[in-house]
């Protein structure tokens, strides 16, 4: 008999007349073996002790083949996200954890809307968490996304200098506010970066019926939310912000609300899958548990406290439940 054939039958016989007598656990497969191999004499040859721990490999990576609801940490996800989720420390408090119940690593990209939109049409993330609904439709029309759900909501504000100096509290809508900014000449810090926040900031001005491009008053800062206050702080102007980024920052800030609760400024989340039959590098497995965390009981447990023990009030409410308007 060949060694090939010599070593079939040892590890046949191994793995049928010396199985435990009750079932055990696959990890718990291999040491059994080897201690009943040797006491009943089966001789290791070189090669079957290159068998073992191909064996071993197996068995460890098992839990990973068998199961559907469990990724390898080393595949990791890539979430591209707006950056008031980061700036108000959301994600902080969301991703350690989906990581530690699932293994799977989160790499955060926090760029506006519209950057992390096209990152996704270009396949280059995973997953999206984001607030431009407008843009969102285009890029499930365009067959970019796999699944958009409703995650959670807050509201923008429009922020400027203490004492209000425009008089935008007493406006009566928020057209008539950024009206009052651009009538009487006041700085205005915009984000200028096509965000959501941004798209949402040139809808308003065109409801005003103002243009604000090219007049020294208008300023474009083409940072995120948290850089873009600190801006408008620093030089006594206005600006649009989401409520979770400016009370995260507002001790850091010489600027109040000056008008707030219009409809218009309603600012809606949406957790979408990025297509994987569109882009086969997508991890499409590991997006699908990312986006049903953040819809998640615990997630939207998470999202609705976050900020009450500090300020109060939450900076996020959770929507996942809510019927979409």
């Amino acid at each position: 008999m060949n060694k090939r054939g010599g070593v079939k039958g040892n590890l046949k016989r191994a793995l049928l007349d010396m199985a435990p007598e009750k079932e055990l656990p696959l990890s718990h497969l291999l040491p059994s073996l080897t201690e009943r191999s040797a006491k009943r004499g089966h001789r290791m040859t070189p090669l079957s002790r290159l068998i073992w721990p191909l064996l071993a490999l197996l068995i460890s990576a098992w839990p990973y083949v068998s199961s559907g609801d469990r990724v390898p940490p080393k595949q990791d996800v890539i979430l591209a996200t707006t950056t008031s989720t980061q700036d108000s420390g959301l994600l902080d408090v969301l991703l350690p954890v989906f990581q530690k119940s699932t293994g799977v690593l989160v790499k955060t990209i926090a760029v506006g809307s519209g950057q992390a939109l096209a990152l996704g049409a270009r396949g280059e993330v995973d997953v999206l968490l984001v607030h431009s609904p407008r843009e969102e439709l285009k890029f499930m029309e365009a067959g970019f996304g796999a699944r958009r759900r409703l995650v959670m909501y807050n509201d923008f504000v429009l922020a400027g200098p203490k004492g209000d100096p425009a008089g935008v509290r007493d406006a009566r809508s928020v057209e008539e506010a950024f009206r009052k900014v651009a009538d009487g000449g006041f700085l205005f810090i915009s984000r200028g970066d096509l965000s959501g926040t941004h798209v949402l900031e040139t809808e308003l001005w065109k409801k005003a019926n103002v243009n604000p491009y090219g007049n020294r008053w208008y300023q474009e800062s083409g940072q995120g939310m948290g850089q873009t206050l600190l801006i408008a702080s620093e030089k006594g102007a206005y600006t649009l912000s989401d409520r979770g980024t400016y009370l995260a920052l507002a001790s850091k800030l010489a600027l109040e609300i000056c008008f707030q609760g219009a409809e218009e400024l309603r600012n809606i989340y949406h957790v979408i899958k990025v297509n994987c039959s569109r882009f086969e590098r997508v991890n499409c497995q590991g997006a699908r548990l990312l986006a049903d965390f953040l819809v998640s009981g615990e997630a939207q447990r998470m999202i609705r406290d976050f900020g009450v023990d500090r300020f109060g009030t939450p900076l996020f409410f959770p929507a996942a439940t809510e019927q979409e308007k």
